[in-house]
């Protein structure tokens, strides 16, 4: 059974890991930091928006294809799929610039956390049919 959907949505959200790895790459060559962060705060968050991301995207991709493996329906999971690339760039754009507290960051995370949620209970849910 294919999975035409998660694949659309994974791979949207693979160009942006490898965009932000891409980013975290750039700043460790500015800044001659091979490992770690070398103390500079720009790297440390643009490290920390690249890891929180992978942290989050697979689980949500892998929750993504079980539920259209087992027949979810469409709708939603365009709708996880649209929720999580929002999400991702909500919480990616105001770290990007500055460290500090973003109502905007804050709705990101809350979007991933929730999506993930989500997809997480209508696995469950599934069961049931």
């Amino acid at each position: 059974m294919p999975v035409a959907f998660t694949a659309l949505y994974s791979g949207i959200l693979a160009l942006i890991i490898v965009a932000m790895g891409i980013n975290v790459t750039v700043h460790r060559f500015r800044y001659g930091v091979m490992l770690g962060d070398g103390g500079q705060n720009v790297l440390k968050r643009m490290v920390r928006i690249h890891g929180n991301t992978v942290e989050n995207i697979p689980l949500c991709a892998l929750l993504m294809a079980l539920y259209e493996l087992n027949g979810g329906d469409k709708i939603v999971l365009h709708a996880a799929g649209i929720a999580l690339i929002a999400a991702r760039i909500l919480f990616a754009g105001p770290l990007w610039f500055h460290d500090g507290p973003s109502p905007i960051r804050a709705s990101g995370v809350t979007l991933t956390w929730a999506t993930t949620a989500l997809l997480a209970m209508l696995n469950i849910l599934q069961l049931r049919s």
